[in-house]
């Protein structure tokens, strides 16, 4: 409003230079009349410039000042209610009611016939310069309010250049800006919303048609609902994907700590296994699979067999060897090994008719001889084992059952030094009878170093 108080100022100072010229005007043309219009000094006027400069319209005809002088009244008349009626609309839209600051017209009507067009002109030139400034500090003030982050204000048009057009574009920039606003303010609501796990408010559009507002409320909130609802189905599809993640990695552990203690028990029986071997205990491995060995029925047999025929007390142990293909295996008492072998051979239901392999080995705490026997008759195969002494390693040979126990036993003697009493013919076989010691046992030491 600053820039409005100012433009009445102004208004009202022309008023009263453009009324002190005409008083000053009309006693040049008294004193011009009585005189006989003496050619007048430059004495300054009240107004601040000579007699000389005063505008000339005393040169004018006696007819033509009067219509100039009505002209300009009626120019002034139609402007000051020009910018009465613009000043009224402006305030009416920013819904301000003051009381108008009535325009001074009395200059218009005390002005002189003999007033000179060039004073309209002067007057003119002096709105033209108060419109220019008031529009300046306008923009000035609304420069400043941007730069402070308020809104700007409306521009004020001065009322003597105020035009409907103008009134309706500074209107329509209005509405937009503040649709603008509007929208703005409703995302970063709804943002926020969204963020704390609300449901987003409807935009509501700044326009003055309803028709377009209701469109555009129904229209943003059907967004919002199906925005919301592949929202929750979102979540609902990742707390989904969450416990089926959560299920998944179960499983993979339980297999893994399966598959972990199905190793670990292997690990246990295979060295379970190696340590009854090297401590000379007979006791199976640990059966690790949950199926029977498919050999158990025939060790079951066998065992059956030669407890039935030779007593309960002739084996000291029996079991599937896992290390070897699932042999079928007895183990024998010393005294009672020959006894087996025999009856493992000659039995009708078992026959094992052929000796595949003999051998012995050390075991540090002890020596073990190892026979493997096959049957061709029943197509099925067994290991007797027997535990001897280490410092008199002697047992009875199985020459006189199976011939093939000849060479077999000669090596064992050759390399271990085990003696098998009623061999026909125990003798070295692959060192002279000249050598000392017995190169397969653990604490051999070789006598000749050259060799």
């Amino acid at each position: 409003m600053s820039g409005e108080k100012d433009l009445d100022q102004l208004k009202r100072e022309a008023a009263e230079k453009a009324k002190a010229a005409a008083l000053a005007k009309r006693q040049a043309k008294a004193a011009g009349e009585s005189q006989g219009a003496p050619k007048q000094e430059d004495k300054p006027s009240e107004q601040g410039f000579s007699q000389n400069e005063l505008p000339a319209q005393a040169e004018q005809p006696a007819g033509k000042p009067a219509e100039d002088g009505a002209d300009l009244a009626k120019k002034k008349a139609a402007a000051a209610a020009k910018a009465k009626a613009a000043a009224l609309a402006k305030k009416k839209r920013e819904g301000i009611v003051e009381e108008e600051t009535p325009v001074p017209v009395e200059a218009a009507k005390e002005t002189p016939a003999a007033e000179a067009p060039e004073d309209g002109d002067d007057l003119a030139k002096k709105k033209a310069a108060a419109v220019a400034k008031a529009k300046a500090a306008a923009a000035a003030k609304r420069k400043a309010m941007e730069l402070a982050a308020g809104n700007a204000p409306a521009e004020e048009t001065p009322a003597a250049e105020a035009e409907t057009s103008d009134d309706g574009d500074d209107l329509a920039k209005k509405k937009a800006a503040a649709v603008a606003k509007a929208k703005a303010a409703a995302a970063a609501k709804r943002k926020a919303m969204e963020l704390a796990g609300g449901e987003a408010p409807s935009e509501e559009p700044a326009g003055d048609d309803a028709k377009a507002k209701a469109a555009a409320a129904a229209k943003a909130k059907a967004a919002a609902a199906a925005k919301a609802k592949a929202a929750a189905a979102a979540k609902a599809k990742a707390t989904g994907a969450g416990e089926a993640d959560t299920a998944a990695t179960g499983d993979d552990e339980k297999a893994k700590a399966k598959a972990a203690a199905v190793a670990k028990a292997k690990a246990a029986a295979a060295a379970k296994a190696k340590a009854a071997g090297n401590a000379g205990d007979a006791a199976p491995a640990e059966t690790v699979a949950a199926a029977p060995s498919p050999n158990q029925p025939f060790l079951d047999k066998y065992r059956k067999v030669i407890e039935e025929n030779l007593g309960p007390d002739v084996l000291e142990d029996s079991y599937i060897n896992k290390l070897s293909k699932d042999v079928p295996t007895l183990v024998a008492k010393k005294d009672t090994y020959f006894k087996v072998a025999q009856f493992l051979k000659y039995n009708e239901l078992l026959g094992f008719d052929y000796l595949s392999e003999l051998h012995g080995t050390d075991f540090v705490t002890h020596m073990e001889i190892y026979v493997h026997l096959f049957s061709y008759k029943n197509r099925q195969s067994v290991a007797l084992k027997v535990k001897i002494d280490r410092d008199e390693p002697t047992i009875e040979s199985l020459q006189p059952i199976w011939a093939g126990a000849n060479w077999p036993e000669c090596e064992a003697y050759d390399l271990l030094g085990i003696k098998f009493t009623g061999h026909p013919n125990l003798h070295r076989i692959l060192l002279g009878e000249d050598w000392v010691g017995y190169p397969l046992r653990k604490d051999y030491e070789q006598y000749d170093v050259e060799v």
